[in-house]
């Protein structure tokens, strides 16, 4: 590989997010979001082998907040479309890859600098196709400019690898190759953060991308393609290929061309993925590799020994920010029975205080659900749960015309209840009692995602058992269990939720590289 850039990037540091407390940034985003609603309505289209294709096919993007609103109207791609899109990754990876290496960290450094640049505009439109409020909004952008300074600085160090061992008269050496084109699969609930991170960690290692927006954000994606081409990623180094998983979907992942496929979304269809790229096509002469996080059913542990108004707080946070639509959201609150009631009665007074409305009102805490069908599923749950514990809190739908949900509460969960092991993927959270801390920790493992969890304990010893038996691939100990910053808590989990590859991790890019072992001998 080339070798490191001369002059290397200055240290990593966090993006900072925004305080829409402060006029300024509020007036800021205001302006932004009536030049995105200027555009509501636009046609995109699909990006293959570097030009656009109308195809006719329209999918209508709307405000989940506003359903009548329509944000963008996006050409399907076709199944031909999107095998054409592969094959054309493929045939170009040997020219991308010979990029230079300092020439592609440049590319992800400049991606950073445009969202940095543009950063108001996203905020904007996160607000409207994903319903995302503000502040969660400018954390979603705040992510995606990190993912791409952070992976620029890691691909520094893997293009001047350390020395190997040298044997007697030979010069060894081992450098990282791409692996080839590959499919990027993002979800609805980080648009732009988690496909930024996954296509810019592809891009910057050398290999070239389909990427398959989800349905219910295509226009985030569209916005996000024409900032790679801004930054300098040549036209064909990359694909969009709108359109449903059964369409489209299916095709990317089965195609003997595919090398690897990076996904983030549910359990089932990760698994789906996982199965349909291990059985090798006609033509295929490698074994896939599939990078997958996958959900989870995250716990946050409440000791008798903790802070209780922390405690709170944290569970609120962990359990409605954005909904509940984080794959490390808190849905189960396991308490010690020493302070359950206490907690419960703290818990009750600060979820009546969420506020539930439209997300570009700064004054409201939570926006709408992601769609009519998300909205469906989680009132279906929450009536599950009414027969499945005891209400305390919200348990319907809130006023307005979007998929507004109510914060709720059940408490009084038995650990095999379905809202206990079944991830919801909304503003639901059970609490269930346990007789001691280590009934807890037992209680916290019970089930078949590891992703995230917290503990709230002031007890150093207790402290030191969940660090060593709590078994999630993230956990925080007295706060709350989102939130991962990039560098600092790199992500991904055990079991179910996905193959714990570590995004925003140290060692996240070899996911999208090859070692290769070179040994000369000196004449």
């Amino acid at each position: 590989m080339t070798p490191v850039m001369s002059r290397p990037l200055a240290a990593f540091k966090n993006e900072p997010v925004l305080d829409f407390a402060r006029a300024e940034n509020m007036d800021a985003a205001k302006a932004a979001l009536e030049k995105v609603r200027a555009r509501f309505g636009r046609e995109y289209q699909p990006w293959i082998a570097g030009a656009h294709h109308k195809t006719g096919d329209i999918l209508h993007s709307t405000n989940p907040a506003k359903p009548s609103e329509v944000v963008g109207k996006h050409h399907r791609a076709t199944p031909q479309l999107a095998a054409r899109a592969i094959e054309d990754a493929h045939a170009y990876f040997p020219e991308y890859s010979r990029t230079p290496a300092e020439k592609r960290v440049e590319m992800a450094a400049r991606v950073a600098a445009i969202l940095r640049e543009r950063k108001f505009e996203f905020d904007a439109w996160l607000v409207s196709e994903a319903g995302k409020t503000w502040p969660e909004a400018d954390a979603d952008v705040s992510e995606a400019i990190d993912f791409c300074e952070y992976y620029a600085r890691q691909m520094q160090r893997f293009a001047a690898p350390p020395p190997v061992v040298q044997m007697p008269g030979e010069h060894d050496e081992m450098v990282y190759l791409p692996l080839g084109a590959g499919v990027i699969i993002p979800p609805w609930n980080f648009p732009l953060a988690i496909m930024t991170g996954m296509s810019v960690a592809a891009l910057v290692t050398g290999n070239t991308i389909v990427i398959k927006p989800s349905s219910e954000t295509p226009t985030i994606a569209a916005k996000f393609a024409e900032v790679l081409l801004e930054a300098g990623f040549p036209p064909r180094s990359f694909a969009l290929s709108t359109g449903s998983g059964a369409a489209v979907g299916d095709v990317l992942v089965e195609h003997a061309k595919t090398r690897f496929v990076s996904f983030t979304g549910s359990r089932d269809v990760g698994l789906r993925i996982n199965e349909l790229a291990a059985k090798p096509r006609k033509g295929q002469i490698w074994i896939k590799r599939v990078v997958a996080e996958m959900g989870g059913k995250d716990a946050i542990i409440v000791d008798r020994e903790a802070d209780l108004d922390s405690a709170v707080n944290g569970v609120v946070q962990s359990a409605y920010g954005y909904q509940g639509q984080k794959c490390s959201a808190c849905s189960r609150a396991i308490v010690d029975e020493a302070v359950y009631d206490r907690f419960l009665e703290k818990l009750k007074a600060r979820v009546d205080t969420v506020t539930v409305g439209a997300p570009e009102n700064p004054q409201n805490y939570m926006g709408p659900v992601i769609s009519a069908s998300a909205e469906k599923t989680i009132l279906d749950f929450i009536e599950t749960g009414k027969r499945e514990g005891r209400l305390i809190a919200g348990g319907g739908k809130a006023p307005g015309d979007g998929y507004f949900i109510q914060p709720t509460v059940i408490a009084d969960v038995d650990s095999k209840a379905r809202i206990f092991q079944e991830e919801i993927f909304g503003p639901v959270l059970s609490v269930t009692r346990a007789r001691n801390f280590e009934h807890a920790i037992e209680l916290a493992n019970d089930t078949e995602y590891g992703l995230t969890g917290a503990v709230y304990s002031n007890n150093p010893e207790k402290i030191k058992k969940a660090r060593r038996e709590f078994f999630v691939g993230n956990l925080y100990i007295n706060r709350k269990c989102t939130g991962a910053m990039v560098g600092a808590h790199p992500f991904g989990g055990f079991n179910m939720s996905g193959t714990d590859s570590k995004a925003g991790g140290p060692d996240y890019l070899l996911q999208f590289l090859q070692p290769k072992s070179i040994a000369e001998k000196v004449i």
